[in-house]
């Protein structure tokens, strides 16, 4: 099983999981276009993917959907309430498959757990994939780490998780208005490096052998800092696991679990 970022951000956010030859999209935020030129960058044929999931409706994380399902009909997995919402949008047809908030589903032979997060969209999720020997977690967009979410990021081999703001920048920051810092820093706004580092805290073992980063504000955080703190934070811990900062400019390499 392996992972690439291809593209996270705030104008756009998608990864392609794959392990043997199920490919799986986690949001879908780039250009149509964008989607296609990456994935052929990574040596994946836009074709062969195999469904999409959605972790939420906001534009950074469908904006490619309605033109890349037209060109590469794929099923679509969606909570009940996210579905419906980017039903709303025109999308055109689509093969949809719901579930609840919290509910597992399998893709061919990968085992998919659903959990609920805390942002400001109608019911948002992270999701756990797992082949039966590696799990890969990814939480993107969430305000506040609830225990629910620590629970399901146990055990991990991978872990894709959002750090999209250091307190200070966002402090010092003069080009966001109070109420747009205020809605980043709440309960349902975005994660700080120091609410990454809570839950790493939590959530590290042994096993968890790769962190990526993603959704870092270009005003308020930098991978630079970013990889600083969290080395600290993993040299203080006794670990080895591997970072890296996604960007939206390109793919990250494969990573594989």
């Amino acid at each position: 099983m392996r992972f690439s970022v291809l593209g996270s951000g705030s104008t756009g956010n998608s990864t392609i999981l794959e392990c043997g030859t199920t490919r799986i999209l986690i949001d879908a935020g780039l250009s149509a276009k964008q989607l296609s030129v990456r994935l052929e960058s990574l040596d994946i044929d836009p074709a062969s993917i195999s469904a999409i999931l959605l972790t939420h409706e906001h534009g950074d994380h469908i904006r490619g959907l309605k033109s890349f399902i037209k060109k590469y009909p794929v099923p679509l997995y969606a909570t009940a309430e996210t579905a419906h919402v980017v039903r709303e949008t025109n999308i055109g047809n689509a093969d949809w498959i719901t579930f609840e908030a919290g509910q597992g589903f399998t893709i061919n032979h990968l085992s998919i757990a659903s959990f609920s997060i805390q942002h400001d969209a109608i019911d948002p999720v992270g999701y756990v994939v797992s082949n039966g020997l590696f799990r890969f977690g990814l939480l993107s967009d969430v305000g506040f780490i609830t225990q629910s979410v620590k629970h399901h990021l146990k055990n991990l081999t991978a872990l894709f998780v959002e750090a999209n703001y250091d307190e200070e920048l966002l402090e010092r920051d003069t080009k966001r208005p109070w109420t747009i810092k205020q809605r980043i820093a709440s309960r349902h706004g975005h994660l700080s490096n120091v609410q990454v580092e809570e839950l790493i805290r939590d959530v590290a073992h042994p096993s968890l052998n790769r962190i990526v980063f993603g959704h870092l504000s270009s005003d308020c955080n930098c991978p630079k800092k970013v990889t600083s703190h969290f080395n600290n934070l993993l040299e203080e811990l006794g670990l080895n696991a591997s970072l890296h900062c996604a960007s939206q400019a390109e793919p990250t390499p494969w990573f594989e679990l």
